[in-house]
């Protein structure tokens, strides 16, 4: 038998019997929901040419699509997005079609995960595409129906939150920025990552247009924030495209909707991709999104056909996993400490807050301990990145460190200021890492870190992970240099190895689960306003 016979691949999972049976009672709910709203069901290829996805609009970067190729030489991939496809389907065997066309799909997209986040690469959705419609009324169509796709399955704690491309990207438009901040800046507020948007901004100047973008991770709620943020920046075009989300906000209201529906500014990802309303659905008890949607009015042109769309998918997985768990939405916040010296920061961070720390300080063997009205969960700095992004933990105190290298799907909302040190490249003292033209081997415990970091320097180099005292690395001849932490340089010194140069500074971040900053917003919220205070003390 051979070797990996027994096994599926990284990425993938066989599903049995109540799995199978659950995927197909959401499929059967939401397609039943789609053919009574006359939509049509189409399929398209599992594999499909690379050149589909090639788009910069898309948002999918090329590593992140399993590539094939054909019989004669060219790049397929496995299909990693269920829009662009049917987007070339309509404009080519659709064409001659009567506008608009209402499609749906139940079909696959594959996307490599490259953290071991026990999420898979193979997702099932289920979605739909109102295509050659350009009015608001087919908005109203589309986010109505992924808010009763989720009332249909029963999902009793969620919150769908609505932003519009134009009011974002008619602002950083006039930011006098490059390219790479652009992305910078997306990816801050995004993230909701309130310091490092602040830091870069500040360097831009202090215009109109950076003063609004420092305030939008923080401009999410009731339809208030759009009165908000036109006290911010008041100008017609921007001002055209709030008045447009209001609208839309108050119609779904007066569907009934409004106890689900959120106004979030700073829902900017994809924004190239996106030209009009955006739109995503958060479950509690989940780390990911599971409806994303919105207006994209200019994909479709690039296979040939200029019509406007709109649309969403369902994560049929997420879903399920939502459905299927028992959810205590009435639980206290839970929030994971890093074990150590983050942990004894944080406790005296608590005190100035008020809160009573008697049973955290004295802990015994305990794990889950009571913290005034909250509840503490002391654990390694990796997994509280992972209780956080799956959902069990609501809030995160880690490293920076720790975020640079394992990071992936949270709020970074708050620098605490404490634990502060740096990511640094050292190497034995009297030599010059940077010259010659043998290739340089460096050892770290942070190889994506140091990875990315000689990515910036244009440098290609061989990595080797390191688990105990890196400092060895280059003592034994193993590593020309090593990648680390450095606070006082003390060790380093003491073993021959100086710093050459620093990569980025580090210090403790509050992380927030992206379900619960929408759906626990008000507890969260008081509480991060607390914790802020108190590392100001």
């Amino acid at each position: 038998m051979k070797r990996y016979s027994k096994l599926t691949p990284q990425g993938s999972r066989d599903l049995l019997f109540e799995e199978c049976d659950d995927r197909r009672r959401v499929e059967t709910v939401v397609s039943t929901l789609f053919k009574e709203k006359n939509y049509r069901k189409v399929m398209t290829p599992t594999i499909e040419f690379f050149d589909v996805f090639e788009s910069d609009n898309l948002g999918i970067e090329p590593e992140e699509m399993y590539k094939l190729s054909d019989n004669q030489g060219r790049t397929t991939v496995l299909r990693p997005d269920n829009t662009a496809p049917i987007a070339r389907l309509v404009a080519t065997r659709l064409s001659k079609e009567d506008l608009p066309v209402r499609l749906y799909y139940n079909q696959n997209v594959y996307v490599r995960n490259k953290q071991l986040a026990g999420r898979t690469d193979e997702i099932e959705q289920s979605g739909i595409e109102l295509i050659g419609d350009g009015s608001m009324d087919a908005d109203i169509e589309v986010i109505s129906m992924a808010n009763e796709a989720l009332k249909r399955n029963e999902v009793n704690s969620y919150k769908i939150e609505l932003c519009h491309a134009g009011f974002f990207n008619t602002i950083l438009d006039r930011l006098n920025v490059s390219a790479s901040q652009k992305a910078d800046i997306c990816s801050f507020i995004e993230g909701k990552n309130y310091s490092a948007l602040g830091d870069l901004l500040d360097k831009t100047g202090d215009s109109r247009e950076a003063q609004i973008i420092k305030k939008l991770p923080r401009l999410f709620g009731g339809v208030d924030v759009i009165d908000e943020a036109k006290a911010l920046y008041n100008d017609d075009e921007v001002n055209k495209a709030l008045d447009y989300l209001k609208e839309i906000y108050e119609r779904l209201c007066e569907l009934g909707f409004g106890n689900d529906i959120l106004i979030d500014l700073g829902l900017v990802n994809r924004s190239n991709y996106y030209t009009g309303v955006i739109f995503r659905g958060y479950a509690q008890g989940s780390g990911v999104t599971i409806i994303s949607g919105g207006r994209y009015d200019n994909l479709v042109g690039e296979f040939g056909m200029n019509a406007p769309a709109v649309g969403f998918g369902v994560n049929v997985n997420a879903l399920c996993d939502v459905m299927r768990e028992e959810i205590n939405v009435d639980r206290p916040l839970r929030i994971a400490l890093t074990k150590g010296r983050l942990e004894k920061s944080s406790v005296s961070l608590f005190k100035t807050m008020g809160l009573d720390t008697a049973e955290l300080e004295n802990k015994g063997r305990r794990l889950i301990l009571p913290v005034g009205d909250y509840e503490a969960v002391l654990s390694k700095a990796p997994d509280v990145i992972t209780y956080v992004e799956h959902g069990v933990c609501d809030i995160g105190v880690v490293g920076k460190d720790t975020i640079a290298e394992h990071g992936n799907s949270f709020y970074e909302v708050i620098d605490l200021d404490i634990g502060k040190c740096r990511f640094a490249l050292a190497c034995p003292k009297g030599t010059d890492f940077f010259s010659g033209y043998k290739r340089k081997t460096v050892a770290s415990k942070y190889p994506k870190v140091a990875k990315e970091y000689f990515k910036s320097k244009g440098m290609d180099v061989d990595i080797i992970k390191i688990e105990g005292s890196v400092e060895l690395a280059p003592l034994l001849g193993l590593a020309d240099g090593i990648v680390d932490i450095v606070e006082t340089g003390s060790t380093l010194k003491e073993n021959g190895l100086e710093v050459v140069d620093t990569i980025m500074p580090i210090s403790a971040r509050v992380i927030v689960n992206m379900a619960s900053m929408k759906l626990r917003k008000d507890e969260i919220e008081q509480f991060l306003n607390d914790l802020e205070l108190a590392s100001k003390v």
